[in-house]
């Protein structure tokens, strides 16, 4: 269950890394925070914003698993 989990987290985070950040970067380059366009940003700030919010998917997910097979620590 833990691989399954890690594998769509992963997964996730591999098409908003390579799929923003390099194959709809044209697109996206259309749109503008600030003064950087939207697929730059994707590229250099978006992806690890991304990761930070999945590792605390992933957390979250855990604990719910934990709960599920009544796994306690310590």
């Amino acid at each position: 269950a833990n691989l399954r989990i890690v594998g769509v987290l992963l997964g996730v985070w591999a098409v908003v890394s390579f799929g923003c950040g390099i194959v709809f970067v044209e697109p996206l380059n259309a749109i503008r925070i600030g003064e950087a366009k939207l697929g730059f940003w994707f590229a250099q700030q978006g992806s690890i914003y991304v990761f930070v919010v999945l590792i605390a998917i992933y957390v979250l997910w855990l604990d719910r698993l934990d709960k599920r097979f009544n796994v306690k620590e310590g």
